[in-house]
């Protein structure tokens, strides 16, 4: 017993209690006060800092240089006639030398031989010409194929194992405006409308985002902008601006032309031949475009621009609108006519609307049955702003606020020098049994959108 109680003794005496040391809350709450002070005041002084040094140090490291916005010109139209194949060829002379007038007489062997020898020659440089017009051919479209990008249209979907994963449309684009800030791309807009995001790839293979600027539902096309600040300098010096062309050229028919875009399939191409037609319409509301047909055979959903030998664009390819039986015959709508309405969505300006279907008062009508020259109104669209002023089928539009109308062209191009909701003073001429009287109409624009 006395064993176990020493044994008790001894552990009382090794066991130790250890104090903790009181928390001076005062001077806690006090050093917690002072570090929230001191980070807010460094906070403070950091922002202050990069808000007045980051300019300065940004222009001297990145000088911007001052741009300016511009707008797509009004071009002036101008009857040129088509260069011709020929016109082309860089050494001509051996074109105009003639076959010498050969003699009535009996010709010796050496005469003989001579003259065959100058056939041979003949043959020789003609096969030169067209290896140099077609190399010249060649130049023109890889000039014109650097304002030609693919545009991809992204949009993410969920299978039904809820994986997310992204589908990809594609078409060629042309670059067609340059504003100084951005580049304007003139696209098919049933790439792109329901993408979440698209890209544009361009010569160099540089890939880089767009947005849209404005879409035309009528024609189904789309201006997307590329800011110029985003892309590399490499990729600016490899690209270019193409030009718009004249498809209203006198004897344009049987010209050469140059396709270029996708034009056999998905993959970019380039492809030659000859304009066969100019006679097709495509009747809209408020416009009116020629269709251009070549005999190049080419993709259903062929995608692309025709170019002729000076590099210009003479129509948007779009195989949508051919009749039964030539469906892979590849066919453009005139530039002539749509670029109004390309130079109106790149400066983002909303097309008026007044609801006409119309045409040109032919010639010889216009002698033959007196029908005044104009804008002839075939038809007006239902709830349109033509219906709701007075304008009648049957109507020839003669003047809008002063300016003379002489074909359903003017008419199409006037209407692009007025905004919605303008009321504009209209002259049509109505057929009356006395003849032909004028009326004025003041109409109230609609939008075409």
């Amino acid at each position: 017993m006395k064993e176990e109680n020493s044994g008790n003794q001894d552990s009382d005496f090794l066991k130790e209690r250890i104090k903790q040391r009181p928390l001076n809350r005062k001077k806690l709450l006090r050093r917690t006060l002072i570090t929230a002070i001191m980070a807010v005041l460094f906070g403070l002084i950091a922002c202050l800092t990069f808000l007045l040094l980051e300019p300065v140090i940004s222009n001297r490291l990145y000088p911007e240089e001052e741009v300016v916005v511009r707008e797509f010109p009004v071009p002036d139209e101008v009857i040129e006639e088509e260069i011709l194949p020929e016109d082309m060829i860089v050494d001509e002379t051996q074109m105009q030398a003639e076959n010498p007038e050969t003699d009535s007489v009996i010709m010796d062997d050496s005469h003989i031989v001579e003259i065959v020898a100058k056939q041979l020659e003949q043959q020789r440089a003609g096969t030169e010409e067209y290896v140099s017009m077609n190399n010249a051919m060649m130049g023109i479209a890889r000039e014109a194929r650097k304002a030609i990008v693919t545009v991809s249209g992204v949009t993410s979907e969920v299978d039904g194992f809820n994986n997310v994963y992204d589908t990809v449309n594609q078409t060629s684009g042309t670059i067609v405006f340059d504003n100084g800030i951005e580049y304007h791309i003139l696209v098919d807009t049933s790439a792109i409308e329901d993408a979440e995001s698209i890209m544009v790839t361009f010569i160099d293979g540089k890939q880089y985002p767009a947005g849209i600027r404005r879409s035309n539902r009528d024609v189904g096309l789309t201006i997307i902008s590329v800011s110029k600040h985003i892309m590399s300098e490499e990729t600016r010096n490899q690209i270019k601006v193409i030009e718009l062309g004249n498809s209203s050229t006198v004897n344009i028919i049987g010209t050469p032309i140059i396709a270029i875009g996708r034009i056999v399939g998905n993959e970019e191409s380039i492809c030659y031949g000859f304009i066969t037609s100019t006679t097709g319409t495509l009747p809209l509301a408020d416009a009116s475009y020629k269709l251009v047909t070549s005999d190049i055979y080419g993709s259903s959903s062929a995608e692309g621009i025709f170019i002729n030998l000076r590099g210009q664009v003479l129509g948007i390819i779009d195989n949508s609108y051919n009749s039964e039986g030539i469906e892979n015959i590849v066919s453009t709508i005139g530039i002539s006519e749509l670029a109004p309405l390309i130079r109106s969505m790149c400066n983002d300006s909303e097309k008026a609307y007044l609801g006409i279907y119309g045409t040109d008062v032919p010639s010889e009508v216009h002698e033959m049955q007196g029908v005044p020259l104009g804008a002839y109104v075939r038809e007006t669209e239902m709830d349109s702003s033509a219906l709701s002023a007075g304008i009648q089928s049957g109507d020839v539009i003669v003047d809008i606020e002063g300016e003379e109308i002489t074909g359903f062209k003017d008419y199409v191009n006037a209407l692009f020098k007025h905004q919605p909701e303008q009321t504009i003073l209209m002259t049509v001429m109505r057929q009356a049994p006395e003849g032909y009287r004028e009326i004025e109409l003041e109409v109230v624009l609609g939008h075409s959108e």
